[in-house]
């Protein structure tokens, strides 16, 4: 080869994998895919803190069992939540919040007991808060707001005489 020559090496383009492609020049050009890294937990130790706070404080004012279930729901989201809320120790006492932020849903299911004690509307409520500040960004904040007003609805545990 003499000085100031090109070579060029012939690429065959069926071979090149998806996304990659033989410019004019001859130059192979590929496009790779953005990978994101995903955080490994969804909550900050501060915000755990807050949501076992609000959920203890929740059983404790009202007598009822208050859970929280943040994951996929699938096709039919009420009948995994009620899934959920079944296979919870007090399935009259429980109050079961189910969020799949991925497939943006929201559900929340009732016992017998407690479902005498919060009212659709009081949860429709509580959803629509919890809502707003998903579509805010803030997970946390809006799971402990929603269980705040479903505690505010629910009153307190009735005295046994």
């Amino acid at each position: 080869m003499a000085t100031g020559e090109l070579t060029r090496v012939e690429v065959d383009p069926s071979t090149l994998p998806e996304g990659a492609v033989v410019t004019n020049s001859g130059r192979v050009s590929a496009a790779k895919m953005y990978e994101p890294h995903a955080p490994s937990l969804p909550f900050t130790p501060v915000q755990l803190a807050s949501l076992d706070e609000a959920l203890t404080l929740a059983s404790r004012t009202t007598g009822l069992d208050f859970s929280v279930y943040l994951g996929e729901l699938g096709a039919d989201s009420r009948a995994k939540a009620e899934e959920l809320h079944a296979s919870t120790p007090r399935p009259t006492h429980a109050v079961l919040v189910a969020v799949s932020p991925g497939e943006r849903r929201v559900e929340v299911v009732t016992g017998e007991e407690s479902h005498r004690r919060i009212a659709d509307r009081g949860a429709k409520l509580a959803v629509m808060s919890m809502v707003a500040s998903f579509k805010e960004g803030d997970l946390a904040g809006g799971l402990v707001s929603g269980l705040r007003m479903l505690t505010d609805q629910a009153g307190h545990a009735p005295k046994n005489a």
